[in-house]
């Protein structure tokens, strides 16, 4: 296993650069509606979406790398985190705001599942987002919380789209696959179409039929980093406004004629 480990790794760092540091903090006060903390084990993202607004965190780190191709390690997040829920008033912790809680690293270093680990000594409600069917590893800790949410990000029902605008993150059937798992273990689901690439709204309705709770619906709120691929994929009319309204209205009809709630972001 530590062989397997250590491969893993390797392959990793042949196509990123990766570093591993000793953060200050780790739980931190979010002014995000709907939570009172957030928890980001790692800065930056191994899976690299081209729209990503987390990218900004660059502006902070002074990284050079292309967004995608850096990561750095919190090594000490989840010992820091213990320190820090001995003082901390019981909140909603949202795992993660500007990274991936289950990127590929993950597999490695284990962090998300560590704080999961010491958030559940103290029974902090938790909201997790992410793009990867490893979060179904940690379903055991998932099963002993009593108040968690877990959501998949699927932002359109196109694997073609995906490659395009996510080209290293988990394939579309993986995640339907993950929610559907989810639910048949008794873990409240949703699902997060934000932001919202070239998408069919009957399509994605029906992929998503009996996996999830509840669904979050946003556009796309930074338009300046894919006017170039939309222009180049062809896809202008998914910047329209009338495109977010009109299909955004139709997915939240669709979805609660089957009993599923849905709020849109915008």
């Amino acid at each position: 296993m530590r062989i397997f480990r250590f491969i893993h790794l390797l392959v990793i760092i042949v196509v990123m650069k990766i570093k591993e540091i000793f953060a200050k903090t780790i739980l931190t006060k979010t002014a995000i509606s709907g939570f009172d903390y957030c928890i980001n084990p790692y800065v930056g993202c191994g899976h690299g979406c081209r729209y990503c607004y987390a990218s900004f965190m660059k502006r902070f780190t002074g990284h050079l790398e292309p967004w995608g191709q850096f990561v750095d390690v919190k090594v000490n997040a989840p010992a820091l985190l213990r320190r820090q829920l001995l003082r901390a008033r019981p909140g909603i912790v949202c795992l993660s705001t500007v990274t991936d809680p289950y990127q590929p690293l993950e597999k490695t270093y284990q962090l998300t599942r560590r704080c999961l680990e010491a958030l559940l000594d103290y029974q902090f409600p938790v909201r997790l987002l992410t793009r990867s069917s490893l979060c179904l590893r940690d379903i055991d800790l998932f099963k002993r919380f009593k108040n968690i949410e877990v959501g998949l990000s699927i932002t359109t029902h196109s694997e073609s789209v995906r490659k395009i605008c996510e080209p290293h993150s988990p394939s579309i059937e993986s995640r339907l696959r993950a929610l559907k798992t989810l639910r048949q273990e008794k873990i409240r689901t949703y699902a997060f179409i934000g932001p919202m690439l070239p998408l069919d709204p009957v399509r994605m309705v029906t992929m998503l039929d009996g996996a999830v709770d509840e669904v979050l619906i946003d556009r796309v709120n930074y338009q300046n980093k894919v006017k170039s691929i939309y222009r180049k994929a062809g896809w202008e009319r998914y910047l329209e406004e009338d495109y977010f309204m009109l299909v955004g209205r139709e997915l939240r009809e669709r979805f609660e004629k089957k009993g599923v709630e849905v709020e849109l972001l915008f």
